[in-house]
């Protein structure tokens, strides 16, 4: 945030969430990231703990829409749909509709490093942000802000539930008789308030790929999906 517009981007932040901050610090809580904050009573001032709250808020509402939505969908096929609707691009997305990004407070080489358009950063800021609403002004107002966003997904969204790449390799590899997948972490580098996995996807007798993503779960959904693009049974979108 540029001093100069800081208060006008603030309540332009603030329009696009549709709610105004009676405590405006947990809002700058919401939007700093842990870049900012190198010793580990600072670490206390970013967004980490807000995110980690923002991600149950997000999921209790959103599976609330889904349970009511899709009345006679079994309990997987809700689970399927959720992951889908929370997982890191589409809360990219979000963060993009809110012109969430300009607005994050980083230190200056994770900017230059391209953090303000690091999708996994921005996934996170949106969490953040929705747990700050929580904390702000309580469920009734951050659920409506949550649909507002969400509801087309949810009703806009494929008529069967979507499977997540692991389970689409798994399906895939089981049909060709060639056991699980397998996954291995490669390495992992990065600090310790944003590490990077890398792990590498195996299917015996058809190859293997290599992907990395912030957490070991994200990382195994990026090589699984890698793989079963080299095999030439995914699209680009998974």
């Amino acid at each position: 945030m540029n001093s100069g517009d800081e208060g006008t981007g603030i309540q332009s932040l603030e329009q696009k969430i549709g709610h105004q901050f009676h405590d405006m610090s947990i809002l700058v809580q919401a939007l700093t990231h842990a870049s900012r904050s190198l010793r580990t009573a600072e670490r206390l001032k970013s967004n980490e703990r807000l995110e980690f709250l923002g991600d149950r808020v997000l999921a209790v509402v959103i599976s609330d829409l889904l349970y009511h939505h899709f009345p006679d969908e079994e309990e997987g096929g809700l689970s399927r749909r959720l992951n889908a609707l929370v997982r890191r691009e589409t809360l990219a997305e979000i963060a993009g509709q809110m012109d969430l990004a300009r607005h994050i407070v980083m230190s200056r080489g994770e900017e230059e490093q391209g953090g303000r358009d690091n999708p996994s950063l921005q996934a996170d800021a949106v969490e953040a942000v929705i747990a700050a609403v929580y904390l702000d002004a309580g469920m009734d107002v951050v659920r409506p802000m949550i649909e507002r966003f969400w509801t087309r997904r949810v009703e806009c969204g494929p008529s069967d539930p979507p499977k997540d790449a692991k389970t689409r390799l798994q399906e895939w590899s089981q049909s060709c008789d060639c056991g699980l997948p397998t996954y291995a972490v490669l390495s992992q580098s990065g600090p310790s308030h944003a590490p990077v996995f890398t792990i590498q996807a195996s299917v015996t007798g058809k190859g293997d790929a290599e992907a990395s993503g912030t957490s070991k779960q994200r990382a195994e959904q990026a090589a699984a999906q890698a793989l079963l693009l080299a095999m030439g049974e995914a699209d680009a979108d998974g």
